[in-house]
């Protein structure tokens, strides 16, 4: 399959999956917050829980897999997954937002991810990230032949990886700091305190986000692409 083709295709299965994902949230919302979404969060059943936690892991799968099917090499394959990953998050807000107006703002809270802790940001921050994810996966795939597909050297990869970690960082901080100044790690895996532990969860309610260390894991992740962009374009 050319790569235009294979392009349109990977992207319209991205913007799909950000509609699914949307239709998904709006029948949660609907349930759990018929008033409007907003913090503190409202109890869910742990069998609920459970199921999100599965959904995510399945959408995680299903992005790795296109990455897989059509990457020709390692690094194609992971330029792929990143370019399906962003474009799959960015539509997830766009068809929130047209369906049913949320979020009112780029800075309104979201909660991002379960796994393996629950990540909680504004929406412009994983949008920023999304769109430095489109970057990096351009350059990499800008390659049309195997025997010159761009390589990402070892500086890079640490630029990348450590950025990536600095970020998750940022978008769980507080709400693991939140979670540890009321009990200890040993309550937390006690099933006997699972209900607590849920009620004390649902409490949470955002207030600051550390951009001071997402825009570092941010400036980190601009450093590594720029090595690559000025590499790409002197090949």
């Amino acid at each position: 399959m050319k790569k235009q083709a294979t392009l349109f295709w990977i992207t319209l299965f991205s913007i799909a999956m950000g509609l699914f994902e949307c239709i998904v949230v709006i029948y949660l919302r609907k349930i759990y917050y018929p008033e409007g979404f907003d913090f503190p969060l409202k109890m869910m059943d742990s069998g609920t829980i459970g199921i999100e936690l599965l959904r995510e892991s399945a959408t995680l799968i299903m992005l790795a897999a296109i990455g897989i099917i059509t990457g020709r090499t390692k690094i194609e394959k992971f330029g792929w997954f990143l370019y399906a990953f962003a474009i799959w998050d960015i539509f997830y807000y766009i068809f929130l937002k047209l369906l049913i107006g949320w979020p009112q703002s780029m800075l309104s809270w979201d909660i991002l991810f379960l796994i393996p802790v629950t990540w909680i940001g504004p929406v412009l921050a994983p949008v920023i990230n999304s769109i430095t994810m489109i970057v990096l996966a351009w350059l990499i795939l800008g390659k049309t032949k195997i025997s010159t597909s761009i390589i990402i050297s070892t500086v890079e990869w640490v630029l990348l990886i450590i950025g990536s970690v600095i970020v998750i960082i940022s978008y769980t901080i507080d709400y693991i700091q939140f979670m540890i100044g009321k009990f200890d790690f040993s309550e937390f895996i006690d099933p006997v305190m699972s209900q607590k532990v849920t009620e004390l969860a649902c409490s949470y309610i955002p207030i600051h986000f550390p951009w001071g260390i997402y825009g570092l894991g941010v400036l980190l992740h601009l450093a590594a692409v720029g090595m690559i962009g000025r590499r790409r374009f002197k090949s």
